[in-house]
């Protein structure tokens, strides 16, 4: 006798919906729904995945529904995954959970009312590259972080209903954040429209941590020649990049860095650092795709109610931090981020939290 079957219905089935199926459709004892309301893709969705059954509103499948992942444009996150939460179905919602911090504090607060399990689609934090990173910064094998610098760019993918920070951003913030094992206490932003007369779409922020001392600068744009997928974090001792465009060597440790010389003041050609110069190692990390690993944990949480790696609190710390860069964009200042609810039983309680980092 089988397992009986786990029921997700995917609500979305656009860039990031149409992923979520195929991962989804590729677990064993899942049945997957797409829900669209755009006839091409549905057809689209059968063609690919004839195994699938297809609908056009949520509201006829929440009794026929286990669970929901939603994966529709972000400005319609929150009354979608509302309703399912409402109908008492687990969740998971891309990033970001919601558009504002007061929406998805309405999901938190949802989810536990109705004793089921919100996750936000925080991907990055279920890669092994990252999960890599985290290791080799606990390890003291850098030594201090002094700052994490960490670029996300690309041509085009241009949105309808956010800015390039909200499109792009929650993935480093949550990296950044994940890395140090806590949220932000001030974000500071600069911002430009380029295309178009709506939203930004080259942005640089800076993001401050009161108990690591490191700070963290993030550029974002949908207007660079190339695509580039890169974390940088800087040591006292050595350096490493995580380069998620990278085949085969998607982490590097610098053994490289600067310490202060002792120079005469008066010396026309001294310098005020020596230079170190050593190995460049790359550690093996086997591949597992970060979507079907996060889409399995999911699933695993469905069936056990396990709590998520990334719940809904989760995802609120992330949508107050982008918030905060709103208050940031409009002032020409540094933002306050409020303070944040613990994660899944981890917060310090003093308006920090502490991640964590077990991996699913």
């Amino acid at each position: 006798m089988g397992r009986t079957p786990t029921r997700v219905g995917v609500v979305g089935y656009g860039y990031w919906g149409s992923k979520h199926v195929r991962v989804l459709n590729s677990l064993p004892d899942v049945e997957v729904t797409v829900i669209d309301q755009d006839e091409q893709r549905l057809r689209e969705a059968m063609s690919s995945f004839p195994s699938v059954r297809i609908a056009t509103d949520l509201a006829d499948e929440l009794e026929s529904q286990d669970a929901v992942v939603v994966a529709t444009p972000p400005g319609v996150h929150a009354p979608i995954a509302l309703q399912a939460l409402k109908a008492g179905l687990h969740t998971l919602v891309e990033k970001p959970l919601a558009t504002s911090v007061e929406e998805a504090e309405s999901l938190v607060e949802a989810a536990r009312s109705a004793d089921v399990r919100l996750m936000v689609g925080h991907t990055f934090e279920y890669n092994p590259a990252v999960w890599k990173l985290k290791e080799i910064i606990a390890s003291g094998e850098l030594g201090r972080v002094l700052y994490i610098d960490a670029a996300r760019l690309s041509l085009g993918r241009y949105q309808h209903d956010c800015n390039v920070i909200w499109d792009l951003a929650p993935h480093d913030i949550s990296i950044v954040s994940y890395l140090l094992d806590e949220v932000p206490q001030t974000a500071s932003v600069w911002a430009q429209r380029n295309v178009g007369g709506q939203h930004e779409d080259v942005a640089y922020i800076r993001l401050e941590f009161e108990q690591s001392g490191a700070p963290a600068f993030v550029h974002l744009s949908w207007l660079h020649p190339e695509k580039v997928r890169r974390v940088t974090v800087v040591g006292e001792k050595k350096m490493a990049i995580y380069n998620d465009m990278s085949d085969n060597e998607r982490i590097r440790i610098y053994d490289v860095g600067v310490d202060p010389a002792q120079v005469d003041e008066g010396a026309s050609h001294g310098f005020p650092v020596s230079y170190r110069f050593g190995d460049i190692v790359s550690p093996f990390i086997p591949f597992q795709e970060p979507l079907l690993v996060q889409d399995g944990h999911f699933v695993e949480c469905v069936r056990t109610g396990r709590e998520p790696q990334t719940p809904g609190e989760r995802g609120l710390d992330i949508v107050r931090v982008l918030a905060a860069t709103d208050v940031s964009t409009a002032t020409g200042g540094p933002a306050t981020i409020p303070s944040t609810l613990e994660v899944a039983g981890n917060g310090t309680g003093n308006g920090s939290v502490r991640l964590s980092g077990v991996r699913p």
